[in-house]
């Protein structure tokens, strides 16, 4: 699938310095960038979620309780 986007002159020249930059194709930058905004905000979903299991049981162990827990 292909799609384009409508960029400012500014816009465009901060995409091709920075795709430029990493060694990117404007493409590949764009589309690495796109998959780590959804990646970042699933794992705040998990994190959010994590909390909220937290404050409903707050039970925390030491480094040495879970190492005796996962036998290490």
């Amino acid at each position: 699938m292909s799609f384009s986007i409508r960029l400012t002159e500014e816009e465009r020249k901060l995409a091709d310095s920075y795709a430029k930059l990493h060694s990117l194709s404007i493409s590949e930058a764009f589309k690495r960038a796109l998959f780590e905004k959804i990646e970042d905000e699933f794992d705040i979903v998990l994190a959010d979620k994590a909390y909220e299991e937290y404050k409903s049981n707050p039970v925390t162990y030491s480094l040495e309780e879970l190492e005796k827990e996962l036998g290490l």
